[in-house]
C-alpha cells in the first residue's frame, strides 16, 4: 500500500504537458473489438484503468503489443469470447462498453455490472433500452447482464436522461448493424466525439456525434488503422484548478481550448487569469488578486464537468463568502466533503447541493482519496494547506492520471509516494 506526503505552501509554476484522455481510452479500447485488423493507438494515458482495459481485452484472445508506454497495437482478428473475466470487469467502470462491443461483433454477450468508483447507483436501463431496440433479447438473471441476437437492425433510440455510457454503448453496437440508427438526446461529451472519430477512422459511418443526435448507418466490416487519442479534458482542468487554488502561474501543453471553456469560465469568474494559444493554456493569478465567489452546477457537456466538481469546490474553500456547487449527475459524490472538513473548510451538505463559507486557510491532515476525482481534489486541497497532509487510497489516483505527482512536483509542488507500513492505520 502506498500513500503520497504533500507539504502545501508553494506556487505552481512552470510548463506541464497534459496526457492522453482517460474517458476516450477507455471507450476506444473496447471498439477495437469490432476491427477484425490491428488497430494502433497512440496518446494512450499510462493509467491503470487502461492497463487493465488491455488485460481484458488479451483475455478474450486479442494480440496487444506496446510500442512504447503511450501506444499500442491490438489486433483483435482472433478474439473468440464474449465473456469477458469477471474478476477484471468488476474493477472499472468502463467495462460496461464491453457489451456494446461484444454485441457488435459477436450478437451476444456475458458480462458482469461494471465497477470503479462508488457514488451511487449506476442503472443499465438505458443500456438495455438501446440493446433491445437493435433487436437483442436481454437476461439479467444470476447477477450477470447477458444478452443475445439473432441480427441487429439499425433503429431509433431516444435516451430517457443524457446518458454517456449508453451513448457510447448504442454507438458500439450500431456501427455493424444492419441500417440506419438514430440515437436522440445523446451525449456530446469529447470523449463521445473521439469515439465516433476513432470508428469513422476504421471505416464506419457515424454522423453527427457532438450533437443531440447521432445517426449511424451500419457497414459490413471495419479495417484497421491508426488513431492518437484526444488530450484529457479533466486532467487539463485539474491542472488549471490547482495553479488557481495555489495562486501560481502554469502553462499547460497539448490541449484542446473548447474542451476547457466552462472551466474557464469559472476560474475567471473568480477572478483567474485565463490566456490560451492554439493548442495551450495559461492559468495565473495577478498579485493581490481578492477571489470572488462563485456558484456552479455540474451536469452533462457542455456544461460544467461532474468530474471537475471536487477539483472546484476545493479551490473554493478559500475563497471569501459563501459559494455553491450542485450535483446534477451523481447521487453521492460529496463523501470527500468530509475530507476536506478535516482539513478545516467550512462546508456543509444537503441533499445534492454543497455549500462552502470560504476560510483563510486549510491546515495538512491524514485523509483518504475517497474516489478518482476526489484524490485529484485532495491533493490541490494538500497543496494549498498549512502543513504536512497525507493521502491514503490512492490507487483511486492511479487509475485515471498518468505521472499525476511527477507532474505536479514538476511545478514546484512539495509531494512524494511513500510505502505505508503494514498496520500504519489501522
Amino acid at each position: 500500500m502506498e500513500k503520497l506526503l504533500i507539504k502545501g505552501g508553494n506556487k505552481l509554476t512552470g510548463e506541464v504537458t497534459i496526457s492522453g484522455a482517460k474517458n476516450a481510452a477507455v471507450a476506444i479500447l473496447p471498439a477495437c473489438i469490432l476491427v477484425k485488423d490491428k488497430c494502433h493507438i497512440e496518446n494512450l494515458p499510462d493509467i491503470k484503468d487502461v492497463k487493465l482495459f488491455l488485460r481484458i481485452l488479451e483475455d478474450l484472445n486479442a494480440d496487444v503489443k506496446y510500442i512504447d508506454k503511450n501506444t499500442v497495437e491490438i489486433d483483435c482478428t482472433n478474439v473468440n469470447s464474449w465473456k469477458p473475466l469477471r474478476d477484471l470487469t468488476r474493477r472499472m467502470r468502463g467495462s460496461s462498453y464491453l457489451m456494446g462491443a461484444l454485441l457488435g461483433r459477436f450478437h451476444k454477450f456475458s458480462v458482469d455490472p461494471p465497477g470503479g468508483c462508488d457514488f451511487g447507483t449506476r442503472p443499465i436501463d438505458q443500456h438495455i433500452k438501446s440493446f433491445e431496440a437493435l433487436g437483442a433479447d436481454i437476461d439479467l438473471s444470476r447477477g450477470m447482464i447477458n444478452a443475445e441476437a439473432k441480427e441487429l437492425k439499425g433503429s431509433s433510440i431516444f435516451f430517457d436522461v443524457v446518458t454517456v455510457g449508453a451513448t457510447v454503448n448504442a454507438m458500439l453496437a450500431a456501427v455493424l448493424a444492419d441500417g440506419l440508427t438514430v440515437i436522440e438526446n445523446a451525449a456530446k461529451e469529447p470523449h463521445v466525439v473521439d469515439l465516433a472519430n476513432f470508428l469513422n477512422n476504421m471505416g464506419a459511418n457515424v454522423r453527427g456525434a457532438g450533437t443531440d443526435t447521432i445517426r449511424i448507418r451500419g457497414v459490413k466490416e471495419l479495417r484497421g488503422g491508426s488513431y492518437a487519442i484526444i488530450p484529457d479534458q479533466i486532467e487539463a482542468g485539474t491542472f488549471m484548478i490547482a495553479a488557481a487554488a495555489t495562486r501560481g502561474d502554469v502553462t499547460l501543453k497539448n490541449i484542446i481550448p473548447r474542451h476547457l471553456e466552462i472551466i474557464s469560465a469559472k476560474l475567471e469568474e473568480a477572478g483567474v487569469k485565463v490566456k490560451y494559444g492554439d493548442d495551450s493554456v495559461r492559468v495565473y493569478v495577478e498579485e493581490g488578486t481578492v477571489f470572488r465567489r462563485v456558484n456552479f452546477i455540474a451536469r452533462p457537456y457542455p456544461g460544467f464537468p461532474t468530474d471537475m466538481q471536487p477539483q472546484l469546490v476545493t479551490f473554493l474553500t478559500t475563497v471569501k463568502g459563501t459559494s455553491t456547487a450542485r450535483e446534477s449527475v451523481w447521487d453521492n459524490r460529496f463523501r470527500y466533503v468530509h475530507e476536506l472538513k478535516r482539513m478545516g473548510a467550512d462546508i456543509r451538505v444537503e441533499g445534492q447541493l454543497a455549500i462552502i463559507d470560504g476560510v483563510d486557510k486549510l491546515f495538512g491532515a491524514n485523509v483518504k482519496a475517497t474516489d478518482l476525482r476526489a484524490g485529484a481534489a485532495m491533493i490541490i486541497a494538500g497543496l494549498m494547506a498549512e502543513g504536512t497532509t497525507e493521502i491514503t487510497e490512492i490507487y483511486h489516483i492511479d487509475r485515471g492520471y498518468e505521472n499525476f505527482e511527477e507532474k505536479f512536483a514538476a511545478l514546484g509542488g512539495d509531494i512524494t509516494r511513500v510505502q505505508v507500513v503494514d498496520g500504519e492505520f489501522d
